[in-house]
């Protein structure tokens, strides 16, 4: 099987459901990834609208920082986290800093399978990590125990609203090396 290289992040997502079923054999190929020691150090909430709702709101006070958004810049949060379906992506905390970097490897490995399986069904995706994934409030919204995970990201996924150009890249003499 050639490999999905036409797989980009996505901003802008139409309303179009996403087909359960896509997201299930994501999940599955996220489940497939390499993992150090088989720690499966990953963990995947599904956020519902009322999820989402709550997440917008903080997010709109933590864009805000104190002062009220435009009606344009909240019609474009709202559109942007509203639109798409949102996973939170999670690490469990191991209590070795070296486990916990092999790990956070891990997680980002089964993101990768997740998105690309996505890719495969005609699902776009962005992976996100703004303040609201840090933010206290967003742990107790999404109920995960900062002191047993770690938020890594907002996957958001859905239907690509235009095309995305592949972006340019450096050439693989620039990447790879080979010693004797």
């Amino acid at each position: 099987m050639p490999f999905p290289s036409g797989r980009r992040t996505i901003h802008d997502f139409t309303t179009e459901p996403v087909e359960e079923a896509a997201v299930a054999r994501a999940f599955a190929a996220a489940q497939e990834a390499p993992c150090h020691k088989l720690t499966w150090p990953w963990r995947f909430t599904r956020v519902g609208q009322a999820g989402k709702a709550a997440l917008i709101a903080l997010n709109k006070q933590l864009k805000g920082a104190g002062r009220a958004l435009t009606p344009a810049q909240e019609a474009k949060l709202e559109a942007r986290m509203g639109n798409p379906e949102l996973i939170v992506v999670s690490q469990v905390l191991a209590a070795d800093p070296m486990r916990r970097k092999e790990d956070y490897a891990a997680v980002a490995c089964a993101v990768q399978n997740l998105c690309l399986s996505l890719h495969v069904d005609g699902i776009g995706s962005k992976w996100g990590t703004g303040g609201v994934t840090r933010h206290p409030e967003a742990y107790a919204l999404l109920g995960v125990d900062p002191a047993l995970e770690e938020i890594v990201g907002f996957l958001w996924i859905g239907h690509a609203a235009d095309v995305v150009p592949r972006p340019p890249r450096p050439p693989l003499d620039e990447v790879v090396r080979s010693v004797p």
